[in-house]
């Protein structure tokens, strides 16, 4: 049930970025934040987190999820740039976008595996199988909910 009760909420808060056509910088890293806190809750409520595997788990989660949205701004700043430019970007300048994309599944999963000695030493090796699924699940709900407003906005149009 509790499981359901944070989906609901998630979803909740997901329709308020999405209705704003350009949410200020404040605007947006407030919704990351929430959106932070419920992926939070879901995840601990998935793997059946103790309150104590709780409050040492959370911060050392939070910060790998920012050395990986930190890599992932980094990349598309450069595409951004390139795209801003258009035809007078040079070759360099594209191939060099190009390649921190390509780098950035690298880089995220050295993040990931740096993390990993810490999470051994929080999770059980069944949590530690539980969370990647857990993190998909999230995710898969996300778009599924994203994919049924859309469906239903053109439908009402």
């Amino acid at each position: 049930m509790k499981k359901y009760i944070l989906i609901v909420i998630a979803f909740l808060l997901l329709p308020l970025a999405l209705l704003a056509q350009k949410p200020s910088q404040r605007e947006r890293e407030s919704w990351m934040k929430e959106m932070q806190q419920v992926k939070n809750e879901y995840i601990s409520h998935m793997l059946e987190l103790s309150e104590e595997q709780k409050a040492k788990f959370i911060p050392v989660y939070n910060r790998m999820e920012e050395e990986v949205r930190v890599a992932a701004d980094q990349a598309m700043r450069l595409e951004r740039q390139v795209r801003k430019k258009g035809d007078k970007a040079t070759d360099l300048e594209r191939e060099k976008a190009a390649e921190a994309q390509f780098e950035l599944k690298g880089k995220e999963g050295a993040i990931e595996m740096k993390y990993f000695k810490n999470f051994k030493s929080i999770l059980t090796s069944k949590q530690l199988i539980q969370l990647k699924k857990a993190e998909r699940d999230f995710s898969r709900e996300l778009m599924k909910r994203h994919h049924e407003r859309q469906k239903n906005r053109k439908g009402r149009k």
